[in-house]
């Protein structure tokens, strides 16, 4: 026999022969209590089943436990030298107890989120606004980045939940869609485009220089899947605000979220330009481990992103 199984044959024998910590707690409060129906009261069971409890620890452990008699219940010799040893065992299974407790409370008090650039600068801060009405002693981390960067810190335990905005979910990661969004083009209003009367056509589209996020972004994955790979960089730029800013100044046209750009285009510091047969929709998705559904505070958190 391995020294595996035998551990494992030791554990189960000792399961057998030793009691569990409901009977040991009962055997505990009638020695406090001296009485069986008062034991029976305090841990929350009838006096039969109390009764019934303690038979059931003296045939397993072979030795009386406790004289009955009309005056109460005393434990017998073998029962005062049982209780010493149950008090250790239920005091380990208690400080057991709070260890795991304080784990437990020591991960819900904290959150890590991964988000990619558009979801972490126009939609993250309502949502943990959101959170902290309800959970205001969780202590919250955002790391941001692109959606590839997202499923890094994710797959590598660095983050508990992530949000993304590509096409598709990052291998290695569960998800569900929280919201839809699209790309439209956008300009300064003293660009040529600002005075089109027809569409632009995927081909104009593709041939123009764009301020661009960078590749490994969900937005530049969405544009590059819709332009066939074929869109063209004027500048590259890893941040959302970075993006809209140039597009501002003039620096050339741009393809943003539609999320972003509502008060530039509101006081026509951008102009909308409608683009024919180009599919420029996508999905906005929470992503977690495979296997691994959010819990706590981050189950809370995607909760809200839903409402």
């Amino acid at each position: 026999m391995s020294e595996v199984e035998g551990q494992r044959e030791h554990t189960a024998s000792l399961a057998h022969r030793v009691p569990d910590l409901a009977a040991l707690e009962l055997l505990l409060a009638v020695a406090r209590l001296g009485s069986l129906g008062a034991a029976a009261r305090e841990v929350g069971i009838t006096q039969p089943a109390a009764s019934s409890r303690v038979r059931s620890m003296e045939r397993q452990l072979g030795v009386a436990l406790v004289d009955r008699s009309p005056r109460g219940s005393r434990l017998t010799d073998a029962g005062a030298l049982v209780t010493d040893w149950a008090r250790r065992v239920v005091e380990a299974a208690a400080a057991f107890d709070a260890g795991a407790q304080a784990l437990r409370d020591r991960r819900d008090s904290r959150l890590r989120v991964a988000a990619s650039m558009t979801i972490a600068e126009y939609l993250l801060p309502g949502w943990l606004l959101a959170l902290h009405a309800e959970r205001p002693d969780t202590a919250v981390s955002l790391l941001a980045g692109n959606s590839a960067k997202v499923a890094e810190l994710l797959l590598a335990g660095e983050a508990d939940l992530g949000f993304v905005e590509g096409l598709t979910v990052p291998t290695g990661l569960d998800s569900t869609v929280i919201a839809h969004d699209r790309l439209i083009v956008v300009t300064a209003p003293g660009h040529p485009w600002a005075r089109r009367r027809r569409p632009l056509t995927a081909e104009e589209l593709a041939a123009t220089p764009l301020i661009l996020r960078e590749r490994g972004s969900g937005t530049r994955q969405v544009l590059d899947a819709a332009l066939g790979g074929l869109a063209r960089p004027l500048i590259e730029l890893s941040s959302t605000t970075a993006v809209k800013a140039s597009a501002v100044s003039g620096a050339g046209p741009s393809v943003l979220s539609e999320l972003v750009v509502g008060e530039e285009l509101s006081t026509r510091r951008l102009v909308s330009i409608p683009v024919e047969n180009v599919s420029l929709r996508r999905d906005l998705r929470a992503v977690w481990p495979t296997g691994h559904r959010p819990t706590g505070p981050a189950r809370e958190l995607l909760s809200l992103t839903r409402g």
